[in-house]
């Protein structure tokens, strides 16, 4: 579990605070100094949820750092060798103590006489995110791709960059670490995109997310007292939940590194106009995607393989990214079901479609369909409540009027609530369609002031006399 009673939430009155001071003090100060500005900001974000935990994450930059410098000292091979792996244990074995140690405790315990010895800790937030940023800079430095950082105050920052932090997107070296030794003008055009993308992301959190959640969680918080259209109505409010909620996320932490003159990779592209699974983990989670492709994927050989071993390497991928997703085996029951369907996929020769609009239309349909399927097991709390979802979901469905309707009901969901449904979710709509083909953010950008502060004025207004009360965390975080 992640600690609760948490101050520096990007939905919180604590953040809107902390974001205009550090920006203020960013470009005030002199160039040289700024890195220190962010790493002191971004130590003290960290440590405003569990002050203990940093040891954690400064350990693991120290170890990342100390192991890159090595790296460009050793001339061996077999030295080389020695060292990436040490790293990689020395961090990845941080992970595996806070967060799945007791998962392995239970797992064998359930096929043994095993009396399990269980660690009382709470999961550092963000730690997930953080470990596979420094893997992938050492493996990089390792490779020769990069050379590494000489400067520890600037490596560090690197690593616990604030809007990043706790919930990606996780970062590469080659794109973060160059930006945060250049020296940035200060570009109003910047700040104000950066402005814009926070609204859009609080839009998404705060008016749509948590208020779908309210529902979605007492659904799935009692599972077994609910059947058909209940079901079906909640794991199809997750399944925008899920997407508003961390986009949401990702959209606040891109725009409050733009406003440092910082651009962060993008991390989402309307996952759910997707034309299959693939074309899907192209668009969601891209940081985390592309993280497994480069150094998981490729590595065991990608597509230069036997037919066989490409769906193994595939099945492998998967099944480690549901673990990533949690230590639980939901997360693994979830992480395979995409993992075959995209074995069915490239057995089949299925890619992304072009042309024919009515087709491309059914392809998402169905492509949205199997992925709000398949979230089922990614929202219960065990592996049992996921199969029961799944069964049951479908029961009473052949009287399709009453089966909604009874779905409804058992929510408490009225008449009155659909306006307010269709007025957030239709402009989430338009943007994803708008967005497949440019950026909305900088086109709002390019127009007139009506247009340019009333996109501002309309969401504003919405969040404050519309949004869900009181702050709640974001999804990823438990990851």
């Amino acid at each position: 579990m992640i600690r609760n009673g948490c101050k520096m939430l990007f939905n919180s009155l604590a953040y809107a605070v902390f974001l205009p001071v550090v920006f203020i003090l960013y470009w005030v100060i002199p160039t040289k100094y700024r890195w220190v500005l962010l790493l002191i900001a971004s130590y003290y974000f960290y440590m405003s949820w569990n002050y203990k935990y940093v040891v954690l994450i400064l350990f693991t930059t120290i170890v990342s750092y100390s192991a890159s410098l090595l790296l460009e000292r050793t001339k061996k091979k077999a030295g080389k060798h020695v060292i990436v792996m040490s790293s990689l244990v020395l961090c990845l074995g941080v992970l595996f103590v806070f967060k799945y140690y007791n998962f392995a405790m239970d797992t064998i315990a359930h096929f043994s006489l095993f009396e399990p010895r269980y660690l009382d800790l709470l999961l550092p937030v963000g730690i997930s995110f953080y470990t596979f940023q420094t893997l992938s800079y050492v493996i990089d430095v390792y490779r020769g791709e990069i050379s590494a950082e000489k400067h520890f105050g600037k490596y560090a920052t690197f690593v616990s960059f604030f809007p990043q932090l706790v919930a990606g997107p996780i970062e590469r070296s080659s794109n973060l670490l160059p930006q945060i030794n250049k020296k940035h003008e200060f570009d109003a055009d910047n700040i104000y995109y950066g402005i814009r993308l926070i609204v859009w992301g609080l839009f998404k959190k705060m008016l749509i997310a948590d208020n779908l959640a309210v529902f979605v969680d007492l659904v799935y918080g009692d599972i077994y007292s609910y059947t058909g259209g209940t079901i079906l109505i909640a794991t199809v409010f997750f399944t925008v939940q899920i997407y508003c909620d961390f986009s949401g996320y990702s959209d606040i932490a891109r725009g409050s590194a733009k406003m440092f003159g910082i651009e962060l990779m993008e991390n989402f592209k309307s996952p759910y106009f997707s034309t299959s699974v693939k074309d899907f983990w192209g668009r969601w989670h891209i940081s985390l995607s592309s993280w497994f492709k480069d150094y998981l994927y490729i590595p065991l050989g990608g597509n230069r393989v036997t037919k066989i071993r490409n769906c193994i390497n595939v099945m492998i991928i998967f099944l480690v990214s549901g673990l990533w997703h949690g230590a639980s085996w939901n997360f693994v029951v979830w992480g395979g079901i995409h993992g075959l369907a995209q074995v069915y996929e490239n057995a089949f020769g299925i890619k992304k479609t072009e042309g024919n609009d009515i087709f491309v239309f059914i392809r998402r349909m169905v492509v949205f369909a199997f992925v709000s399927f398949a979230w089922i097991f990614f929202r219960v709390d065990n592996i049992r409540e996921g199969f029961y979802a799944a069964f049951s979901i479908l029961e009473g469905i052949d009287h399709p009027i009453g089966y909604l309707r009874e779905g409804f009901q058992a929510m408490g969901l009225h008449r009155d609530f659909l306006p307010y449904l269709e007025l957030y979710l239709v402009p989430l709509f338009v943007f994803d369609f708008v967005s497949l083909k440019k950026d909305v953010i900088a086109w709002i950008g390019t127009k007139g002031a009506i247009v340019r502060h009333g996109y501002m004025v309309i969401i504003i207004l919405l969040l404050l006399f519309y949004c869900y009360v009181g702050e709640s965390t974001f999804v990823y975080f438990q990851f």
